[in-house]
């Protein structure tokens, strides 16, 4: 498989624009531009979310890990439980806000990025080593 070193790369990449976005939204230096666009903030969970495990995800080359007897991914509970985590944070924040529906807009990006991930590396398998 091939996407070990540009999913890792790429993911590194994303890790510090990510971030970059976490601290202007936290310090609240969002443009205000944003507002423009409907639904800005939910759109932006799922895309920004898929994005970060579909690269996470890949980066691990999709490790899991055993619990309970059960093969679970190792990048998604990590930045799963970092969501849940990070939207709780918001609360105590006076730039940004407690809302169950960005929480839940983040968590479908991290369906999404996982089932991408999934589907592109078993895509990549089947296909012959000159395609």
């Amino acid at each position: 498989m091939q996407l070990k070193r540009p999913a890792t790369w790429g993911a590194i990449a994303f890790a510090i624009l990510f971030l970059t976005i976490l601290i202007v939204a936290y310090t609240g230096n969002l443009p205000p531009q944003l507002a423009r666009l409907p639904h800005h903030d939910k759109l932006g969970h799922v895309i920004l979310y898929a994005i970060a495990t579909f690269l996470g995800h890949l980066a691990l080359r999709r490790r899991h890990i055993i619990l309970a007897g059960k093969p679970f991914p190792l990048w998604v509970l990590f930045f799963g439980s970092f969501t849940i985590v990070e939207e709780l944070v918001q609360g105590l924040s006076p730039n940004r806000s407690l809302d169950a529906m960005d929480l839940v807009c983040s968590l479908v990006g991290v369906g999404l990025g996982y089932g991408l991930a999934e589907r592109t590396a078993k895509r990549s398998k089947s296909l012959p080593d000159d395609a």
